[in-house]
C-alpha cells in the first residue's frame, strides 16, 4: 500500500511586497518557478526517495511552511491556516499557469523502463485521481509512454526532450498563459543552466539535510541575470524572488 502521506501535495511592508510581485504579461508565455523549497545547505529534496517517502529522508520538512497556510490547508480540505507572508506566496501557485514541466522524479519514484503501463497497478502520480495541476503536464523522461488523462483537466505527457524542446511543447499547450517549471531541483537547475527561467521563487527553509539533491550546484553566477528580493516570514523561512533583468 502506498503512503497516504505522499498524496498531500505566509510587517505590513513585507506582506505588501509578497502580494505585489509583478504579474507581467509577455507575447510569449514565460517560464516561471514557484515554491522551490531548499534547505540551508541547498538541498531541494532528500536522499532515499521511495513510494512511501517522496522527499526521501527530508520528509515533509521542506514544505511545512506551505501546508501551514490557509492555501495549503484548503488544498487538502482542512479549515484554518496562517494568512501572513507564507500564505501570500503560496496562493500564487496556480495563477496564470497554462502548463507545467516536471522531472520524472517528481511524478514518481520508479526509474528505468516503465513496467506498469496498462496494468491495474499503473502509477498515476502522487496526487490521487484529481491532481492539483488542472493543465497539461510534461514529464521529462528517457522512457516516453502514452499520456494519462486525469480528473480536473490534468493530462500527463511523457516526453524525452531537452529543456528548450520541453518548453516549446509546454508553451504551445499553455496558449496565452505561463509555463510553470515544477521541479524537482535537477529540472530547475537544468532550466537555469539553459537560461530559460524568467522568474524563480525559492523558499529557504531553516533546516539542514546534509544529503539529497542540491539546487545550486554548477550554476555559479546565476544571480548576475536576475534582480533578487528577499522577504522573511515569521515561520523562519525566507522567500527569495529572482526576476530576470
Amino acid at each position: 500500500m502506498r503512503s497516504a502521506t505522499a498524496s498531500r501535495y505566509g510587517s505590513d511592508k513585507q506582506l505588501h511586497i509578497a502580494i505585489t510581485l509583478p504579474l507581467r504579461r509577455q507575447p510569449c508565455p514565460r517560464p516561471d518557478v514557484h515554491h522551490c523549497s531548499i534547505s540551508l545547505d541547498g538541498f531541494g529534496t532528500g536522499d532515499a526517495i521511495t513510494f512511501d517517502a517522496p522527499f526521501g529522508h527530508a520528509g515533509e520538512r521542506l514544505h511545512e511552511w506551505m501546508f501551514a497556510t490557509r492555501y495549503g490547508r484548503s488544498n487538502v480540505g482542512d479549515p484554518g491556516g496562517t494568512s501572513g507572508v507564507d500564505h501570500s506566496f503560496a496562493e500564487r501557485h496556480g495563477l496564470g499557469i497554462g502548463a507545467e514541466i516536471m522531472g520524472r522524479g517528481k511524478f514518481g519514484a520508479q526509474t528505468g523502463p516503465w513496467t506498469d503501463v496498462g496494468t491495474d497497478d499503473e502509477w498515476r502520480g502522487w496526487w490521487g485521481p484529481n491532481p492539483p495541476f488542472h493543465t497539461p503536464v510534461f514529464v521529462l523522461t528517457h522512457h516516453p509512454r502514452p499520456s494519462i488523462e486525469m480528473e480536473g483537466g490534468t493530462v500527463f505527457h511523457f516526453v524525452n526532450a531537452n529543456p528548450q524542446k520541453a518548453l516549446d511543447l509546454a508553451r504551445e499547450a499553455a496558449g496565452d498563459l505561463d509555463v510553470r517549471i515544477g521541479g524537482g531541483p535537477t529540472v530547475v537547475r537544468d532550466f537555469l543552466a539553459a537560461d530559460l527561467i524568467d522568474t524563480l521563487h525559492v523558499v529557504q527553509v531553516p533546516i539542514l539535510l546534509g544529503r539529497g539533491v542540491r539546487l545550486w550546484d554548477g550554476i555559479e553566477g546565476v544571480e548576475d541575470r536576475y534582480d533578487i528580493e528577499a522577504v522573511s516570514s515569521p515561520s523562519g523561512d525566507t522567500h527569495l524572488t529572482f526576476t530576470r533583468r
